[in-house]
């Protein structure tokens, strides 16, 4: 499958060409991926169209042929969004609700907070730090560091 072979630099060419707003030459991807030359965009180039996940337009420029599925990865949108991002969502909703029950407590004088439900707090808190620090940890190695398009 497509996915179990796509990684490190071959990745991020995929994905600079699946998130750009349409066609993308050899230039733009060497420069967006920040590879050393044109002739290390065409090796990856030539693996993703063997992989047959993007193809060459009339123009000679490189269009998305089909999503590839990448373990631990989903896309929405545009966008590849590693699976521990989703998570640590999840658990700023969950950290959230939590807050708020600890502040209506504070105006409604019947609403108790016992130990156990801080308790219950901190551990959602530190979930949703983990998450999310793992989660940004994956999403930079997928993400280019050149953006300015001039």
């Amino acid at each position: 499958m497509a996915g179990n072979e796509l990684e490190g630099t071959a990745l991020s060419v995929y994905t600079f060409i699946a998130r750009a707003d349409g066609p993308v030459g050899t230039r733009e991807i060497t420069r967006g991926v920040e590879l050393s030359s044109t002739s290390v965009a065409h090796y990856h180039l030539q693996k993703l169209e063997n992989l047959d996940l993007i193809e060459k337009n009339s123009n000679g420029d490189y269009i998305p042929k089909k999503k590839a599925s990448i373990d631990g990865h989903v896309w929405v949108g545009k966008n590849l969004l590693p699976q521990l991002m989703l998570y640590s969502f999840f658990f700023i909703g969950a950290f959230a609700a939590e807050i708020s029950t600890i502040l209506l407590s504070l105006i409604i004088k019947s609403i108790v907070v016992e130990t156990s439900f801080w308790f219950l707090t901190a551990i959602t808190l530190v979930a949703m730090l983990l998450f999310l620090k793992e989660g940004t940890k994956l999403q930079r190695k997928l993400r280019p560091k050149y953006t300015d398009k001039k």
